[in-house]
């Protein structure tokens, strides 16, 4: 799929040369930017793919438009992929940029929460392996009408499925002040959450809130000015913070982990590419929790039934290189995380 990540402070949008999994450079086209970590991505999943017998299914459960599983499709002929993405625009442009493997990949406009629903429909009980690239995609970032970016004044929008009904605006113009601040606290670890709340509710009874400038320029004004010189730019924390209210992106992130663990077959990963801390550390425990033995601590030996039917690939979170973060700033956040389902022989 695309690069996903929370937008770099000062980083233009302008397309900057990489190079594709065979090495020959290239430049981000109008399928969006080169994905985070290519390479390293593809090796950890398709070494859970089994090497002889039926073709591995994986699921990217966020599609994007289509970059992680492009390269996947190359590596290994035999993959079957199933795609789902909540975007309606995404998988447009991923089922274009995926034509040529005709059948090989199929399309679904889901949340990945909803990867058991769509796994049932599509008649598949158990996977190879899972992908979520979590957060805003850079062909959603790139697109001012889809207000993702405060770099541009556009409209509050933020919906990554543009049928549901919630915007950013209706957020910032109908909830109450505790709500605001709970948010901007809770999902954009903001400092003075309290503080944009109260100037949030002073500004739309003037005016109601459509743009994202207006915000903006609210932000820069609330914010002190030493905090703006050293904390980043001064929107960004508020901007995260709608964006999740808007799709329920940690709720989501909850449910999809559970659904993609228990899909998984003897031997097959789920690897979550984590931008910003709070997805990062749901991921965390969710994946410390299935890797750990229920037996009581002390004990000489492992009871019944209480190992772990998980390991750790990832020791920690992996990180994009420095070379990487250099030619590509905005995988600087990315954070890797990999499981895998163990069989009992193998459990420890």
């Amino acid at each position: 799929m695309n690069a996903r990540h929370e937008e770099p402070d000062g980083e233009s949008d302008r397309l900057t040369p990489h190079a594709d999994h065979s090495g020959t450079p290239r430049r981000s086209g109008e399928f969006g930017h080169l994905p985070v970590m290519a390479d390293r991505m593809v090796e950890l999943i398709t070494a859970a793919f089994p090497g002889t017998g039926s073709a591995p299914v994986f699921v990217d459960g966020t599609l994007g438009a289509g970059g992680h599983t492009e390269l996947i499709l190359r590596a290994d002929p035999r993959v079957r992929v199933i795609g789902i993405d909540r975007d309606s625009n995404a998988l447009d442009i991923a089922r274009d940029r995926l034509a040529e493997f005709g059948e090989r990949i199929t399309f679904h406009q889901a949340r990945f929460d909803e990867i058991g629903e769509v796994l049932t429909d599509v008649g598949v009980d158990l996977v190879d392996a899972v992908l979520f690239d979590l957060g805003v995609s850079s062909m959603q970032l790139d697109r001012p009408d889809r207000g993702f970016a405060y770099a541009v004044d556009a409209p509050l929008d933020m919906r990554m499925n543009s049928s549901e009904t919630t915007t950013a605006a209706d957020i910032l113009n109908t909830y109450s002040h505790g709500d605001l601040a709970r948010i901007l606290s809770e999902y954009g670890e903001e400092r003075f959450a309290g503080k944009i709340a109260s100037a949030i509710l002073r500004e739309r009874e003037k005016e109601p809130f459509t743009t994202s400038g207006r915000l903006v320029e609210l932000l820069y004004a609330a914010i002190p000015a030493a905090t703006r010189r050293t904390g980043g730019h001064p929107a960004k924390r508020t901007f995260q913070a709608l964006r999740i209210e808007v799709n329920h992106e940690l709720d989501a992130l909850r449910r999809a982990l559970p659904a993609a663990l228990s899909a998984l077959r003897v031997g097959g990963r789920v690897a979550v590419m984590s931008y910003q801390s709070l997805e990062d550390r749901i991921v965390k425990r969710e994946f410390v929790s299935r890797t750990t033995s229920t037996s009581p601590i002390g004990l000489p030996v492992e009871l019944p039934d209480s190992a772990p039917d998980f390991r750790l690939i990832t020791r920690g979170a992996e990180r994009a290189n420095d070379q990487e973060q250099t030619e590509n700033p905005r995988s600087a956040p990315v954070r890797v995380r990999v499981i895998e389902r163990v069989d009992e022989k193998d459990r420890a």
